[in-house]
Order: structure tokens, then C-alpha cells, then sequence
């Protein structure tokens, strides 16, 4: 790296944490603690939540929301405490849902992660063997051929949407392969992926959990016609076909059926869209750390990690306490919503050294939240990890220049953190 280059790469790190620090004298400062609410989607759009977050991890670690648009809630926010109320399924129950939303009766759907043992083992064991170790091995060489077929069809010195041309169409085509979908249809899982995590609001495109509910149907639809072709035939490895020939799933309600593909297709999506995304817009903002990976392309695996910590693709869990405990000094009573913000565990400086840094090189990366912990840890997790890695083994193989050339188009969700479009350009 040249003299220029390199004073280029620590202004751009400068503004960066310059940008933090204007974060923690906001809003979040003035509004008493009593008041403090991080659940606001539009918060996690403009940036603004890391003050709040940073707020509560200081003094309120485990704190009590009493007025909300989803009713009373606990905020844990700090790594240990989050990690504490992750691996303990017996008190802190996922069976009233797994988001802060509480989902109307009507429109419930069941699924495993909202299940306890056996059950939840049972089902999450049956659609478990497509991310076996072996089966990664397999599906590595065709990750392999279509990022690089992906990337070989990308616009030179012309501006291009990231999220659409590489997040959304390396997932989709994996969920493709996974389900054994209709390969030309595969745009419709994000389109119901994007459904299922939205939150109905008046103005919105989904403005109404009805809207919700009738699209999911024909999600519903679509796949029942597969799981009806899939168990007249003999059993091979796609979720539809494992699903339906496994007895602990082949006997599912419908309403349950769409609940597993909801997880499924929701979780092989969000996490690794987000992350690829996050990942190009971390390496433009702090050109240090990728020239680090060109520098030593040893470190993929490592980077691949800080991004997923540094972007936390899934903001929070929800559990409900099953019984009179405490956590973080505060009692928690019976049937109390809590919620565990990941993003802000992930910006634990007492855990994570240096927290809010961008450090692909890191000690100990691989110790973050982002994948959840206990028995509804990420099952694809090691999938999602494979894509982003070959993603960027591939574009320093190729010598790609991506740079980004306009501010990212950010999701207003307190759920998945997102992006709908990142623009960038490839120089040279």
C-alpha cells in the first residue's frame, strides 16, 4: 500500500469512529432510563440504535421496557447475560415465539425453534444431514462455480446493486439447491422470506397481518405441491423429501409445514445475505483490514467470522420465562418477554476486545453471538460461513475492485439487519 493509499485508509477509519462517537451523544442520552425503548425498526435504519445499546450495556445491562408497540419487555445486552438466558431452554422458553412481535393467534405459525426437547430435537435432527460436514464438501464446488459465474457476469466501471446482483442471487440459488425448488422460480423464497419477517404496518407493503397470512399461503401452496411429489418418490437429500419421509415431520399440520419452511428458508437467507453484503460495505470503510486479506489471503476464515460478528444479521431473540429466576441481578417474573439484542452482545467490550472495530484479525473471532448458543444455535451455520468464505477467496483470486459509491439502503427491522441496496462499481 502506497503512502496516499494509506492516509486514505486511516481517514476513512478516523470517520468512522468519528461517526460512533456521534452516536453516543444523540438522543439516547436525554431520554430517561425508564423511557428507553430500543425496539424502534427506524433506529437500526439510520444507525442510531449503537448510543442505546451502548447506554444500556453501561447502565442498565438487563433492563425493563414497560411501554412499547410489543408490550413489556426485559433487554439483555450484555455477551455473558445473553449467553446465560441462550443456553438455558428450561427457563427461558422459545414457545411463544422467537421474535419480539407477538404473532395473533390467527396468523401463529409452529416450528421447531419454537419447541422444547424431544420434539424440537426430533425435527431439527431431520432436516440437520443437508449441513453435514460431507454434504459441505459437496456443495462447496458448486458454491465455487456459481460465485464465480456471479461474479464474472457483474458490470465493469458501472454502477450495480450489490444486494440484488451477489447478497440475494448466491442465497437464493443455495435455498434453490436445498429444497430442490424450481430454479427459475427461486426469486419468490427471498420474496417470502421478506414477507415472513415483516412487521404489518399501515403505508407499508404488508400492512396488514392478513395481507401476511395470504401470501405465506401461497408459499404454503407452492411447497405442499413438492412435499406431494416428494413422498411418492424415494427418499434423497432436500429438505422437502427429508421432511416428508422423516416421523417426526411427514405427519406435520400445514400450518406447521409452513412454520419449518419459514425457518428454514428465513435462516438460509437473512444471515448470509446480510453478511455479504455487510462484509463489502466493512472492507470499503476500513480499506486497512481488506488489504490485510490481500495482503494474506490465510485470512478468509477469520474475516469471514468478524464479518458476521460485525454485522449480526439476526439484532435479537425472544424467550419468555418459564419460571421466577433472575438474570443480571434483576428478577425476572413467570411469562416475562425477554429479549436477547445479539447486535449489542456482539459490541460487548468487556468480552470483545475493541468491540466497536472492524479487526479481521482479531483474537479469539470466532467468539461472538451472531449464531446464538444452546440447543437453537444455527443449524446452517457452517453453510452460511462456506458461501461468504469461497465468495471471498474468489474476489481476491480475481483481483476485483469493488467500491462502494453510495450510501447503503438499510431495512427498517429491529429483527434482521439489514439491506435492501448497496451501489458499488468495479474499477479497472
Amino acid at each position: 500500500m502506497d503512502l496516499q493509499a494509506l492516509k486514505r485508509a486511516k481517514s476513512a477509519e478516523t470517520i468512522m469512529k468519528t461517526q460512533l462517537a456521534d452516536y453516543r451523544t444523540d438522543g439516547a442520552c436525554k431520554i430517561p432510563l425508564s423511557n428507553l425503548d430500543v425496539s424502534e425498526g427506524k433506529r437500526f435504519q439510520d444507525g442510531s440504535i449503537w448510543g442505546y445499546f451502548e447506554r444500556l450495556r453501561r447502565e442498565d445491562p438487563v433492563h425493563y421496557c414497560q411501554d412499547s408497540p410489543y408490550g413489556p419487555y426485559w433487554s439483555v445486552t450484555k455477551y455473558r447475560d445473553i449467553v446465560e438466558v441462550d443456553t438455558n431452554h428450561k427457563t427461558f422458553s422459545s414457545e411463544q415465539g422467537v421474535t419480539i412481535v407477538d404473532v395473533p393467534d390467527k396468523h401463529w405459525t409452529q416450528s421447531f425453534i419454537k419447541l422444547g426437547p424431544p420434539k424440537h430435537r426430533e425435527q431439527r435432527d431431520t432436516v440437520s444431514p443437508i449441513v453435514a460436514p460431507e454434504n459441505l464438501t459437496k456443495l462447496g464446488s458448486l458454491i465455487r462455480r456459481r460465485v464465480r459465474t456471479i461474479l464474472d457476469g457483474l458490470p465493469r466501471n458501472d454502477d450495480f446493486n450489490w444486494v440484488d446482483r451477489v447478497s440475494i442471487e448466491l442465497t437464493t440459488q443455495m435455498l434453490a439447491t436445498l429444497f430442490d425448488f424450481p430454479f427459475e422460480d427461486r426469486r419468490l423464497l427471498t420474496y417470502w422470506s421478506d414477507v415472513a419477517v415483516a412487521m404489518p404496518r399501515t403505508g407499508q407493503p404488508i400492512d396488514s397481518w392478513d395481507k401476511r397470512s395470504a401470501i405465506l399461503s401461497e408459499c404454503l401452496a407452492c411447497f405442499a405441491r413438492l412435499w406431494n411429489e416428494r413422498i411418492n418418490a424415494k427418499p434423497r437429500l432436500d429438505l422437502i423429501s427429508m421432511m416428508a419421509h422423516s416421523p417426526a415431520t411427514r405427519h406435520m399440520e400445514p400450518s406447521e409445514f409452513l412454520g419449518n419452511l419459514i425457518l428454514l428458508i428465513v435462516g438460509g437467507n437473512d444471515t448470509t445475505r446480510n453478511s455479504i453484503t455487510g462484509g463489502l460495505l466493512f472492507m470499503n470503510q476500513h480499506p486497512s483490514e481488506l488489504q490485510k486479506l490481500r495482503d494474506n489471503p490465510k485470512l478468509v476464515s477469520s474475516a469471514v467470522s468478524e464479518i458476521i460478528r460485525y454485522q449480526t444479521p439476526i439484532a435479537h431473540m425472544r424467550r419468555n420465562a418459564a419460571a421466577d429466576t433472575i438474570i443480571g441481578g434483576k428478577k425476572i417474573r413467570k411469562g416475562d418477554k425477554v429479549v436477547m439484542w445479539y447486535i449489542s452482545g456482539n459490541r460487548d467490550d468487556e468480552v470483545i476486545e475493541d468491540a466497536d472495530s472492524f479487526v479481521i484479525d482479531r483474537k479469539n473471532v470466532r467468539q461472538h453471538l451472531s449464531f446464538g448458543f444452546g440447543i437453537h444455535r444455527c443449524v446452517g451455520r457452517h453453510l452460511a460461513e462456506l458461501q461468504l468464505k469461497i465468495l471471498w477467496e474468489e474476489i481476491l483470486k480475481a483481483r476485483l475492485e469493488v467500491k462502494v459509491v453510495g450510501e447503503p439502503q438499510r431495512i427498517a427491522s429491529n429483527f434482521v439487519h439489514g439491506y435492501s441496496a448497496l451501489p458499488v462499481r468495479i474499477t479497472g
